[in-house]
């Protein structure tokens, strides 16, 4: 699938360096493709309010992954984001009694900047610092039944914490994100899980990284890594499951290119491991990413 972005109104000038504040995440935060930076999303400098609008999908050998939304920066302090994903499991949904399922979830995010500045800061030690909320919806759908046997509910709350410190001379960029979440499978599968009891049903803290290196003004290679919670294959033992609701770390590797300050295009190598492996015979679920922003 060819990816375009949508034309978007705002009101900001731009002072930032390319692709400083970052693309536009799954989630719909400012950051890499899988997790969010301390960044502020658009090209809003202080005093002035920007926007993005982003489309992305993804495919895997079993799954197809399509997101799109928007976000909002204002003051270069605050960001209010919005995505809707829409998770297909083409075959695999036959093993579940479900052919052709999809899976719709809509994030609303907010962040906001608590010290330093990625740029202003560049020449010290000091890391642009972010906190962030994430409110997740996963629709309804014939999965209902099954995450009420879990005991996994349809609504969920991640909190993080970023980090970002851009090394300008370097021209590299390091992003630590700490997330406290319930989500199984970045909210697809659900939020916590009773069955089987002990601490399922807990939040998790996941750590996230991200590196990137600007090759030339207008181009960045880099990585990522997301830890993923995996409390939920307790609850498939306990449902006669074995491991069949095991889940793996993601990560990926990325090039993105600005051809100017308003557009960028990322893609990407994933690997999210292995999902729902009891309907894909265990295969890791590798394939490409590839995301489009505009930004004002």
């Amino acid at each position: 699938m060819i990816c375009a972005g949508a034309s978007v109104s705002a009101h900001a000038d731009t002072g930032k360096l390319l692709l400083t504040g970052g693309v536009s995440s799954i989630d719909g935060a400012a950051g890499g493709g899988l997790t969010p930076w301390a960044v502020i999303g658009s090209n809003a400098t202080e005093g002035e309010v920007g926007a993005t609008a982003f489309v992305t999908t993804a495919r895997t050998k079993d799954y197809g992954l399509n997101v799109i939304g928007a976000s909002v920066g204002i003051h270069d302090r605050y960001e209010l984001s919005i995505a809707q994903q829409d998770f297909k499991t083409g075959v695999t949904g036959t093993g579940l009694g479900l052919p052709g399922l999809r899976l719709k979830q809509t994030i609303l995010g907010a962040k906001v900047r608590v010290a330093g500045d990625a740029v202003l800061d560049a020449d010290t030690l000091m890391p642009q610092v972010a906190v962030g909320v994430e409110f997740k919806n996963l629709g309804s759908t014939g999965l209902d039944g099954t995450l009420r046997t879990l005991g996994a509910k349809r609504d969920g709350v991640d909190l993080y914490v970023s980090a970002t410190k851009l090394f300008l001379g370097q021209s590299l960029l390091v992003n630590g994100t700490l997330r406290a979440t319930k989500a199984n499978q970045n909210g697809l599968l659900g939020f916590g899980a009773t069955l089987g009891g002990g601490n399922n049903n807990s939040y998790s803290l996941q750590p996230e990284f991200s590196v990137a290196y600007l090759i030339s003004k207008n181009v960045a290679i880099g990585a990522e890594y997301r830890f993923m919670r995996n409390k939920l294959e307790t609850a498939g033992r306990a449902a006669n499951l074995g491991n069949g609701l095991r889940s793996e770390d993601w990560k990926d590797i990325f090039i993105a290119w600005a051809p100017n300050k308003n557009v960028s295009v990322t893609l990407a190598y994933v690997d999210l491991g292995v999902i729902v492996p009891a309907t894909t015979a265990s295969r890791k679920q590798t394939g490409y990413y590839l995301s489009a922003q505009v930004a004002f």
